[in-house]
C-alpha cells in the first residue's frame, strides 16, 4: 500500500482560500455611520411602536371621558330645557351658521336662535364706501318666548336650530329646526328666489301641542338698532322711522324725534325704515296685538356716529290647534317706489311722497316724468334741471294770471288812494271798503285774481319737498361739486359747530337763499300793487313783507345747509326760472296802458251783481249803519 505524501500545493490553496475570505469580511464589515444609522432606525421603530400603543390608549380614554361628559352635558340640558333638551344633543348644537344669498342680498342665518346673523345688501354702500349691512354685530335679534308643558320659560334666541338646505324651484330653501324628536319640532322656513329683495319667511310647528304651554302667552320679540348709512346721521335721522298697517290698509308711523311708543291691534307689517333702506316684517295674519316703540340712539352727532334709532316690536302669537302657524315675508332692501309697488302688500307707503294732494302728484306726475327723463339721461343733475323746466312751464299759467292781476291793480291804486283820502278814519272804515270793492268790481278786478294761482303752486312745491328726499336714484349721483345729490354739498368744512347749521358750508343752499331773495325782491313790487292802501288800525304789510324778504333766504340757508343738494338746486334754477319768467311778462306781454284802457271800458259796462257779492255788500251796509246808532247813542 502507498504512503500518503504531504501536498505542499494543497497547504497553499486553502492558505490562499483562507486569507481571501479574510479580507472579504473585512472589507464588508459596515462602517461606524452606518452601524450608528441602524442604531437610529432601530430606536425610532421602537418609539413608533410605542407612540401608537400610547395614542390608541389616550383615544380609548378621551372616548370614554366624551361619553362621560356628553351624558352630564345631556342631563343638566334635560333638566333646564326639559323636552327641548333633544336638540342641545345634535351635532348643530354649536354656533354655526348658513349663507342664502341671490345677486341682490345675502342673510347668513345662525343655529343658535334660527335667526338672520348677518344681512347685507349687494349693489348699494354706505356713504365711507363700505359694505351695506342693515344687520350685523348683533345690533339685531329675533326671539319667541313661550312656556312649556313642564312649567318652563324659554326663549329661541337661546336655543340651537338644525339647518337644512334645499331648492324650490329656482328658490333657496332653508329650514331652520329646533327639534324635540325628530318629527316633532319648531322651524322657520327661508325662501329666497332669484331677483327678489322679499324673502318668503314661514314660523309653524309640529306635534308640539303637548310640548309647548297653550295657557302661557307666546310673544315675538324683534329690535333692531339702525346702522348709519349716509354722510348727515342728523338728516338720516330726520327720515328714519317706524311704519306699519293697521286693519283697512291704515297705514301709521311713530314719532320720528327722542322717544315714541304705541299699542295697536290688528297689525299686518312692521318696517323698521332707514331713510333709504328698511328692514320689514310682513304677515299674512295680523297680528292681532302690538307694542311698537322706537328710540333716537344720537344724542350727540359729533360722537354718537354709529347707530341712528333703536325699534322694538312684541306681538302675542296665537296657536291654532296647539300649534303654531304663521306665513310671513322678510323684505330687506332698498325704499325704492319702483320695487315696493310691486308687492301687494302696500309696503311703498314707507316711501314719504307726502300725504293727501302731495302724495297723488309726486305718485302720478314727477315719478312718471322723472322715470321717463331717467330713461335716456344718466346725469342727475340735468335730470334734476330738465324736471324744474318741465314744473315752471307748466306753472308759468299761473304766474301770468298773478302778474296780470297785479298790473290791473296798480292801475286802480290811485283811484283807492283817493277813496282812503276821502274818508278817513275808523268810523269810515266799513264805508271806505264797501267804496273801495265796488270800484274793483266795476273794473273787473278782484284781489284774488292775484293770490290764488300763489295758492295753486303750494301742492307743487311741498311735493317736490318731499319727492327729491325720499329719491333713492339721487342717492350717491354726483352733478358738479355735489359728490352725492341724496346728501349736503359741502365746499368747506368749518372747523367748529354751528348750531342748527353744522360744521360745513353747502353751496347750492347759499345759490339757493340769493335767488329766492332777488325773486322776492322783484315780486315784492308786484305784491305791494295788489295792497289795498294801509288802514288806520291795520298792520303795515310793506314793513312785514320786506321782512319776509330778508327772513326767508336766511332761514332756506339755515334750513337747507344740511339737506338734500337735489332739493336745493330744484330751487336756485326754479327761482331762476320764475324770475326769467316775470321779466319776459313784465317786458313783453303785459302792456299797462291796454289794462288801463280796458278797465276803463269795463266801468262803463253794467255789472251784474253775484249773490256773493250781494250779500257781502248788505253785511257791510247792517254794519255800517250799527256803527252809527252806536256813534248816536254816545
Amino acid at each position: 500500500m502507498e504512503e500518503k505524501k504531504f501536498d505542499i500545493n494543497s497547504l497553499i490553496g486553502f492558505v490562499l482560500l483562507g486569507a481571501i475570505m479574510i479580507w472579504w469580511m473585512y472589507s464588508n464589515q459596515p462602517t461606524a455611520e452606518e452601524l450608528e444609522a441602524e442604531q437610529k432606525a432601530k430606536t425610532e421603530q421602537v418609539q413608533e411602536e410605542a407612540s401608537q400603543q400610547n395614542e390608541a390608549i389616550l383615544n380609548n380614554v378621551n372616548e370614554i371621558t366624551v361619553q362621560a361628559t356628553d351624558s352630564l352635558s345631556l342631563v343638566k340640558a334635560q333638566s333646564q330645557l326639559g323636552a327641548f333638551a333633544y336638540s342641545a344633543a345634535l351635532p348643530s348644537a354649536k354656533d354655526g351658521e348658513t349663507v342664502i344669498e341671490n345677486e341682490l342680498l345675502k342673510l347668513v342665518i345662525a343655529n343658535k336662535g334660527g335667526q338672520i346673523k348677518e344681512a347685507l345688501i349687494k349693489k348699494y354702500v354706505t356713504y365711507d364706501s363700505l359694505p351695506l349691512y342693515m344687520i350685523k354685530d348683533k345690533n339685531a335679534s329675533f326671539n319667541i318666548n313661550f312656556g312649556t308643558a313642564d312649567n318652563r320659560t324659554l326663549n329661541t334666541q337661546d336655543l340651537f336650530f338644525e339647518p337644512t338646505i334645499s331648492k324650490n324651484g329656482e328658490a333657496d330653501v332653508l329650514s331652520m329646526k329646533l327639534k324635540v324628536t325628530e318629527d316633532k319640532y319648531l322651524e322657520y322656513r327661508y325662501e329666497m328666489k332669484p331677483g327678489e329683495y322679499m324673502v318668503d319667511f314661514t314660523i309653524r310647528s309640529q306635534g308640539l301641542s303637548n310640548a309647548i304651554n297653550s295657557s302661557q302667552e307666546i310673544v315675538l320679540d324683534w329690535n333692531l338698532q339702525g346702522y348709519r348709512h349716509e354722510k348727515s346721521i342728523r338728516y338720516e335721522n330726520q327720515q328714519t322711522e317706524m311704519y306699519y298697517e293697521k286693519e283697512d290698509e291704515d297705514i301709521d308711523y311713530l314719532s320720528i324725534g327722542g322717544e315714541d311708543d304705541a299699542e295697536e291691534n290688528n297689525v299686518n307689517w312692521v318696517a323698521f325704515k332707514q331713510h333709504f333702506f328698511s328692514t320689514i316684517l310682513i304677515s299674512d295674519q295680523a297680528f292681532e296685538k302690538a307694542n311698537l316703540a322706537s328710540k333716537t340712539l344720537t344724542k350727540d352727532e359729533e360722537i354718537d356716529t354709529t347707530f341712528t334709532k333703536a325699534f322694538y316690536l312684541k306681538a302675542p302669537l296665537t296657536l291654532q290647534g296647539g300649534e303654531l302657524n304663521y306665513n310671513m315675508n322678510w323684505y330687506v332692501g332698498p325704499n325704492d317706489y319702483q320695487i315696493l309697488k310691486k308687492y301687494d302688500r302696500n309696503i311703498k307707503e314707507v316711501v314719504n311722497l307726502g300725504w293727501g294732494i302731495f302724495g297723488y302728484i309726486n305718485r302720478l306726475i314727477f315719478i312718471p316724468v322723472f322715470n321717463f327723463l331717467q330713461g335716456f339721461i344718466g346725469n342727475y343733475g340735468l335730470i334734476i334741471i330738465l324736471l324744474t323746466i318741465v314744473v315752471r312751464i307748466l306753472m308759468s299759467p299761473l304766474v301770468y294770471k298773478s302778474y296780470l292781476s297785479s298790473a290791473k291793480m296798480k292801475v286802480l291804486k290811485p283811484e283807492m288812494e283817493e277813496i282812503n283820502k276821502r274818508l278817513p278814519g275808523k268810523e269810515n272804515a266799513m264805508k271806505r271798503q264797501q267804496e273801495t270793492m265796488a270800484v274793483q268790481s266795476k273794473a273787473g278786478v278782484s284781489p284774488l285774481a292775484g293770490c290764488i294761482p300763489a295758492l295753486l303752486q303750494m301742492p307743487v312745491f311741498f311735493a317736490l319737498f318731499r319727492f327729491f328726499p325720499s329719491n333713492i336714484d339721487l342717492r350717491q349721483k354726483g352733478f358738479l361739486w355735489a359728490d352725492d345729490l341724496s346728501a349736503y354739498d359741502s365746499i368747506y368744512k368749518l372747523p367748529f359747530h354751528i348750531p342748527m347749521y353744522g360744521s360745513h358750508i353747502s353751496l347750492f343752499p347759499i345759490l339757493a337763499s340769493v335767488a329766492i331773495f332777488f325773486y322776492m325782491r322783484m315780486s315784492q313790487s308786484q305784491q305791494m300793487n295788489m295792497q289795498q292802501p294801509t288802514q288806520e288800525g291795520m298792520p303795515d304789510m310793506q314793513k312785514m313783507m320786506k321782512m319776509m324778504m330778508y327772513f326767508s333766504p336766511i332761514m332756506m340757508l339755515v334750513f337747507f345747509n344740511m339737506y338734500a343738494s337735489s332739493l336745493s338746486l330744484y330751487y336756485f334754477v326754479s327761482n331762476l326760472l320764475t324770475i326769467a319768467i316775470m321779466l319776459v311778462i313784465k317786458h313783453y306781454i303785459i302792456d299797462e296802458e291796454k289794462i288801463h284802457a280796458q278797465i276803463q271800458e269795463n266801468k262803463k259796462k253794467p255789472k251784474k251783481e253775484g249773490k256773493f257779492r250781494k250779500r257781502l255788500n248788505e253785511a257791510m251796509k247792517q254794519a255800517q249803519e250799527q256803527q252809527a246808532q252806536q256813534r248816536k247813542k254816545k
